[in-house]
């Protein structure tokens, strides 16, 4: 595994993301169903913290058993994806997610960046289109980072 980040480090373009957190909360998961083909999936979305912030954790299906609230827990290849304004940790395709004999005190949760909105200002073209063809909503910011965190 390659170098260890920080959720506090995370920004919404983060790609290839390892860290290792503990599951502070894991609600009850809820069926949804694919927009592609109709199927129906379970999805959980828990939050998990590490001494510098907390963001949420996206699991679905298999990955919901994985983990259990309290658990130490190491992601490896995950990514943020920035959904209706909020910041989320996902797996995808490559990514996975075990629990591990790491432990650490300290928790902040008061740093949960899944609770700050978040928005992409406009690039030349007239706005951020990446995956899934997200649109920037919210003021515009210029120069900088290419993304507005608001508490």
């Amino acid at each position: 595994m390659s170098e260890i980040t920080k959720i506090g480090n995370l920004t919404p373009r983060s790609r290839g993301v390892n860290l290792i957190a503990k599951v502070v909360e894991k609600p009850e998961p809820r069926v949804v169903s694919s927009q592609y083909d109709r199927s129906e999936h379970k999805i959980s979305e828990a939050l998990i913290a590490d001494d510098s912030g907390a963001i949420t954790l996206v699991l679905w299906d298999d990955n919901i058993d994985k983990v259990l609230e309290g658990d130490f827990i190491k992601v490896t290849n995950g990514f943020v994806k920035v959904f209706r304004g909020k910041m989320q940790l996902n797996l995808g395709r490559f990514g996975t997610v075990e629990t591990t004999e790491a432990t650490f005190e300290n928790i902040n949760v008061d740093n949960n960046l899944s609770q700050k909105e978040t928005y992409f200002s406009e690039g030349p073209r007239g706005g951020f289109r990446g995956r899934g063809g997200f649109r920037q909503r919210g003021p515009p910011r210029r120069g900088g980072r290419g993304y507005t965190v608001s508490e």
